[in-house]
C-alpha cells in the first residue's frame, strides 16, 4: 500500500476530486429527497400530519452535512490558493533579487537585460550595459567592519537609483560589484556619458554615517550594442554586454580608477593578452623561467664596483625575455609576487655567495610583500639558508609602501636593521614621502629616481631638484645613489655634487648571473679570487662594455 503524501500535489488533487465529487452528489439528493422530506417535516412541525419518512429525513440530514463539508473544503482551497500564490511571489523575489540592497542579482539581470533589449529594438533604440566597481571596498570593510561596508552598499544603490530614469534596471552582480541596463537613443552615447558623469558628480560627495564619513570612488566600464553611430553592433546577447562592460571596467581601473570607459576591440586582445600573461607566469614559476638580471653600481667618486642591484627578469618560450614592468604588476594581481620575489632572491643569494666579500646586493620590495607581517622573518629565514651575510643585503622600499601601513613598515625595517640589513627609499622624489618619514624612520640610504638624474644633461630649474635631494641626505647623514646614469654628461654633473653610488646604462647593460660571474672573475671579484697584474682594471672593462655596447633595451 502506497503511503500518502500530504504535500504531494497529485494526491492532493485526487482528494480535491472526491470532495468535489461528494459535494455534487449531496447536493442532487438533497434537491431529490429535499422536495418530498421538507413539506412532510414542515407538517409534522405544526401539526397538521403524521411524523416524515425516517430514512428520507436522514438522508436530507445527511446531504445537508455533506453541502457544510463541501462548502468548507471550497473555502480551505480559495485560501490554499491564495497563501500559495503569495508564497510563490515571495521566491521569486528572493530567487530574482540581492537580500542587502534589494537590486536583482545576476541571474535576474540577465533576463532584464533581454527584455529592455527587446523593447528597444522595437523601438529602434540602442542599449547600454554599465558594470560598476567600488575602489579599494576591501579597505573600508577592514578599517570600519563589514556593518559599515553593507550600510555603504545600500547607499551607493540608493544614489544610483536616484539617477537612473524609470525603464533602467540596476542589479548588485556580486561582492562591491554592480551594473545597470537602460535603453537610449542610437547614435546618442553621450547620453550614457552625461549618467556617468553625473553618478561620479554625486558619489564625489563623502556618505555621511552616524558615528563616521565614508569616501568612495568608482570604476565604471559601458558597452553598447550599436556603435557609437548609431549601426547596430555584433553584440546580440545579455552575456556578451556584460562581458564587454566588464572589459572596459578592467581597464578603467587599469588607468589609476574614479573613471569610466566605454568597450572598445583593442580591449579584447589585450585582456587575451593578459590570460597568456597570468597562465605564463603560473607554468614560469614551477619552471624555474624567472630568473635574476644584475645591474652595477659604481661609486662616483672612484669608479669602483660596490654592489649589484636584483632586477627580475622572465625567460618565456612563448614571449622572449620580458622585462618586470610587465609581469610583475599582473603576478601582483594574481597573488604569486611574493613567491616569485622569494625564489629570485633565493637565486641570488646564491649567485651573490660566489662575488668578493665587499659586493653588496640590492633587492626591491613590493609593496604587497609590506603587507604581510611574517616577510621579514621569511626573509632572515632565507639569508641563514643560503648562508649569506646580511650586511651585503640592501632592501629598498618605494616611498608608496609607507602609506599603507606605517607602523608595519616601521616594525619591519627596525626588525631587519637589527640583523644588518640594509634599507634604502627607493626612488625618492616621486611619490609622498615627507621630511618626518625620513627622521623617523630608520634608512641607511636615498635612491634619486632616473626621472630626476636625466634632467642633469642640461641645466635646468630641475637639476636643484637633484641639488636639493643631495643636501638633504647629507644633512640627514644618509649616503645617496643616483639611478639612470646612462652617459658622460649626467656622470660628471654626479661628480660634482660629492661622493654618491650610481647605477645606470652607462656602465653596462644588467646581465645574467653567468655573465656577471664572467666579469667579476677578469676583475678578480670572485671570492677567493685575486686578479693577476696583467689584468685590466674593472673601470677598463667597463669602457670596453660602453664602447661595445649597442642600443638601451
Amino acid at each position: 500500500m502506497t503511503e500518502r503524501d500530504p504535500d504531494n500535489p497529485l494526491q492532493q488533487a485526487e482528494r480535491d476530486f472526491v470532495a468535489l465529487g461528494i459535494a455534487v452528489a449531496a447536493v442532487i439528493l438533497l434537491l431529490g429527497t429535499g422536495g418530498s422530506v421538507l413539506p412532510q417535516t414542515l407538517d409534522a412541525l405544526l401539526g397538521h400530519g403524521g411524523r416524515p419518512d425516517v430514512v428520507l429525513a436522514n438522508a436530507l440530514t445527511l446531504n445537508i452535512a455533506l453541502i457544510i463539508f463541501g462548502w468548507r473544503r471550497y473555502r480551505e482551497l480559495t485560501r490554499e490558493i491564495e497563501e500559495r500564490r503569495r508564497a510563490e511571489a515571495r521566491a521569486h523575489i528572493l530567487a530574482s533579487t540581492d537580500p542587502l540592497t534589494h537590486c536583482l542579482n545576476r541571474r535576474a539581470m540577465f533576463e532584464a537585460t533581454e527584455e529592455i533589449r527587446s523593447r528597444a529594438a522595437i523601438r529602434g533604440e540602442a542599449v547600454a550595459y554599465c558594470m560598476i566597481d567600488l575602489d579599494n571596498f576591501k579597505q573600508i570593510n577592514d578599517m570600519h567592519g563589514h556593518v559599515v561596508g553593507d550600510a555603504v552598499l545600500v547607499m551607493l544603490c540608493e544614489r544610483i537609483r536616484a539617477l537612473l530614469p524609470r525603464e533602467a534596471r540596476l542589479a548588485r552582480l556580486g561582492g562591491d560589484e554592480f551594473a545597470f541596463v537602460l535603453p537610449f537613443p542610437a547614435g546618442h552615447p553621450e547620453r550614457v556619458d552625461d549618467l556617468a558623469i553625473r553618478l561620479f558628480e554625486t558619489f564625489g560627495q563623502p556618505l555621511q554615517m552616524p558615528e563616521v564619513t565614508i569616501d568612495i570612488t568608482l570604476s565604471i566600464g559601458i558597452a553598447a550594442d550599436h556603435e557609437p553611430d548609431g549601426t547596430i553592433g555584433l553584440v546580440v546577447d545579455p552575456a556578451s554586454l556584460m562581458h564587454r562592460a566588464d572589459m572596459a571596467l578592467y581597464q578603467a581601473k587599469k588607468q589609476g580608477r574614479n573613471r569610466y570607459f566605454w568597450f572598445e576591440p583593442s580591449m579584447e586582445t589585450e585582456l587575451r593578452f593578459r590570460h597568456q600573461l597570468e597562465t605564463g607566469i603560473r607554468r614560469g614559476l614551477s619552471r624555474g623561467e624567472f630568473i635574476p638580471f644584475y645591474e652595477q653600481q659604481i661609486d662616483v667618486e672612484t669608479g669602483a664596483l660596490v654592489g649589484f642591484e636584483m632586477l627580475a627578469r622572465w625567460r618565456s618560450p612563448q614571449f622572449g625575455l620580458i622585462s618586470p614592468d610587465i609581469f610583475v604588476p599582473v603576478a601582483e594581481e594574481i597573488g604569486l609576487i611574493s613567491e616569485l620575489s622569494e625564489k629570485l632572491m633565493e637565486k641570488a643569494f646564491a649567485d651573490a655567495r660566489e662575488w668578493d666579500d665587499s659586493l653588496t646586493l640590492s633587492i626591491n620590495i613590493s609593496p604587497v610583500q609590506l603587507r604581510d607581517p611574517w616577510f621579514a622573518q621569511r626573509l632572515l629565514k632565507m639569508l641563514v639558508a643560503a648562508n649569506f651575510p646580511p650586511r651585503r643585503l640592501e632592501i629598498e622600499i618605494t616611498e608608496s609602501c609607507l602609506h599603507e601601513n606605517i607602523g608595519l613598515v616601521r616594525s619591519m625595517i627596525t626588525s631587519l636593521r637589527n640583523q644588518g640589513v640594509q634599507i634604502a627609499l627607493d626612488d625618492f622624489g616621486t611619490g609622498y614621502s615627507s621630511l618626518e618619514q625620513l627622521r623617523n624612520l630608520p634608512f641607511d640610504r636615498i635612491k634619486i629616481d632616473r626621472s630626476f638624474v636625466a634632467e642633469l644633461r642640461e641645466p635646468s630649474t630641475r637639476t636643484r631638484l637633484v641639488d636639493a635631494i643631495v643636501t638633504l641626505g647629507r644633512g640627514l647623514d644618509l649616503p645617496l645613489t643616483a639611478e639612470g646614469v646612462e652617459d658622460e654628461d649626467i656622470l660628471e654633473a654626479l661628480k660634482r655634487m660629492g661622493r654618491l653610488k650610481a647605477q645606470g646604462y652607462l656602465y653596462g647593460q644588467p646581465e645574467d648571473a653567468e655573465a656577471v660571474r664572467a666579469r667579476l672573475k677578469v676583475a678578480g671579484r670572485l671570492a677567493g679570487v685575486r686578479a693577476a697584474p696583467e689584468t685590466p682594471g674593472l673601470a677598463a672593462v667597463n669602457d670596453q662594455t660602453l664602447r661595445q655596447r649597442g642600443a638601451h633595451p
